[in-house]
């Protein structure tokens, strides 16, 4: 089955063409670098010719809102586009636990445009939403620093390894479209400021964690659940206590 990752050579994607290839699928890693552009459009015709599956697996390379929701909206539709017209039998989407209820954050809005137009496309389609990965420890501290200081909200954290995500939408994508969302999580649940003081002290961060209720999350106020699944999940293998990259030196 020949099957194409948009963002075929980032970090979830990169995994997804590797995993799905040694499964003896026909990989496609389509991303500019590869010369498959889903913003103008170039090159993306070629890409799915003869596609059963695509994986949007893709981000914005600016988290401004107004840049990301024109990368999500112009990039979703001119895929969609293309999909329905070489026949593609399934859209398989990479977002994030918890989108809807960030409205505040220009990221998650555009996140939530993205779906709404797979969800009215006439491609079926999966939706698989996943808790925050381990890979992104470094940089929600580095967002979250103020005055030398990471300061976190004491709300729920369900981390999961960047591995245990490309293995869930993998299977996801050899499936029948869902039409509908599947959320994934990693198996343990923690208080995020808990959380974030234990992983910079392995990573020998130096920084303080101090619990601030009213700390914001990029730019959105969160309560008790919003960052984690709101009913059953997928609860992934991979324990961050577990993860060889959880003693990383540095920021």
């Amino acid at each position: 089955m020949k099957i194409v990752v948009i963002g075929g050579t980032g970090m979830i994607g990169s995994k997804l063409v590797t995993r799905l290839g040694e499964q003896g699928h026909d990989m496609v890693a389509a991303a500019p670098n590869t010369g498959v552009n889903t913003l103008t459009g170039d090159g993306l015709a070629d890409a799915l010719k003869g596609a059963s599956v695509v994986i949007d697996v893709s981000n914005s390379p600016s988290f401004e809102d107004e840049a990301v929701m024109r990368f999500f909206e112009t990039s979703t539709r001119n895929l969609l586009a293309a999909e329905a017209a070489a026949g593609v039998a399934h859209h398989v989407a990479l977002s994030v636990v918890g989108t809807e209820r960030l409205p505040e954050s220009g990221y998650f809005r555009a996140k939530v445009a993205q779906e709404q137009l797979i969800e009215k496309s006439s491609v079926p389609y999966s939706i698989v939403h996943a808790t925050q990965f381990f890979e992104f420890v470094g940089g929600i501290a580095d967002a979250a620093t103020v005055d030398g200081t990471v300061r976190m909200a004491p709300v729920l954290f369900q981390p999961i390894a960047g591995d245990d995500v490309a293995q869930a939408v993998a299977r996801v994508a050899i499936e029948a479209p869902l039409d509908g969302h599947v959320e994934i999580a990693g198996p343990d649940r923690f208080r995020m400021d808990e959380f974030f003081r234990e992983a910079l002290a392995a990573r020998h961060d130096p920084r303080a964690v101090v619990t601030d209720p009213h700390a914001r999350y990029f730019g959105a106020g969160l309560s008790e659940g919003t960052l984690v699944p709101a009913g059953d999940a997928i609860l992934a293998e991979t324990r961050y206590r577990d993860w060889p990259g959880r003693t990383v030196a540095g920021r």
